[in-house]
């Protein structure tokens, strides 16, 4: 495993099928009862605009995955998940010293075949969402009310699937099309369960500070089922937009509990020419990196009333 100032950057575990994303490695195994699962391995990697940073942020994965573990939990009883343990003494086939280096940033889950479409959902008004309303009065072609500003709440969320293109940037698609490339039935069920969950989530969130602007949610079907899961990891400051609710004033760029302030860090190289968003990433500064820590941990105890072990 390889490290880069105590960020895991990189994972090699004696495990079949190794596959690498921006921040997850993930890997293939039967588990003592014989079932087949996927290992998924948050790295402490970073990336934005697409681009993965030459340095990680120290203890990143572990965060994402212990709150992705509570809103799992937490939403056991609202839809079947993919999460089976976050203990790598449940992975055959490791020794302690693997083992030890996976704690607190692994999730076991249930292999499912992923539906192609990210299903996003919009509580307020931000992002490209907002660049898409100032220019036709909607989002993703659902229109609004006129009036709103930038970090307006939209009372009632919309779903706004996308895509995959070719070069790996999102695409927003109307449902129409996310209806076509994996059928009708899907895409209504997957559109109702993203809103309920976005919702139930939404208003946990505000009883504790904090706002979430939006989040993406990705779904998988089982081998041998027919019914969605929930899969990946699911409202963490990577997938979502998580604002201060004490802070929170329409009308402006907000304060943000994400890796939006990895984005204006970057933004400042762009606006120096200095980078193109293009890889490879730049190194993040100290700073930038203590800071990010330190938001993600914000977040989490926000959350649960707990710190998290790093």
């Amino acid at each position: 495993m390889s490290r880069t100032n105590d960020a895991l950057m990189r994972t090699a575990l004696p495990l079949p099928g190794r596959r690498q994303g921006k921040v997850r490695d993930i890997y293939e195994a039967t588990l003592a009862d014989g079932t087949e699962a996927l290992v998924i391995v948050a790295s402490d990697r970073v990336s934005a605009f697409d681009v993965v940073m030459a340095n990680g942020i120290p203890g990143k994965g572990v965060v994402l995955t212990q709150i992705s573990r509570f809103w799992f939990e937490r939403f056991s009883g609202l839809v079947p998940h993919h999460l089976i343990s976050t203990d790598p003494a449940d992975i055959p086939g490791l020794d302690a010293e693997q083992r030890a280096q996976l704690r607190g940033r692994v999730m076991i889950g249930r292999k499912a075949q992923v539906v192609p479409v990210e299903c996003i959902v919009r509580g307020y008004l931000a992002g490209s969402g907002y660049k898409d309303y100032l220019k036709t009065g909607a989002v993703c072609g659902i229109k609004l009310p006129a009036g709103m500003v930038n970090g307006s709440r939209i009372e009632e969320p919309i779903f706004t699937p996308s895509t995959k293109a070719e070069s790996g940037h999102d695409e927003n698609i109307s449902f129409a099309a996310a209806c076509d490339q994996v059928g009708e039935a899907l895409m209504r069920t997957l559109r109702e369960l993203s809103i309920r969950i976005y919702g139930e989530a939404r208003a946990y969130a505000a009883e504790r500070g904090i706002i979430i602007a939006d989040t993406k949610f990705e779904f998988g079907i089982p081998r041998g089922g027919d019914a969605p899961i929930l899969i990946d990891e699911v409202l963490t400051p990577d997938s979502s937009r998580f604002w201060p609710a004490a802070e929170y004033q329409p009308g402006r760029e907000q304060d943000s509990l994400d890796k939006q302030f990895v984005r204006n860090y970057l933004e400042t190289l762009v606006a120096a020419g200095t980078w193109d968003k293009t890889p490879p990433g730049p190194t993040l500064p100290d700073d930038v990196v203590a800071r990010t820590i330190d938001i993600y941990r914000q977040a989490y105890r926000m959350l649960t009333g707990t710190d998290v072990e790093l």
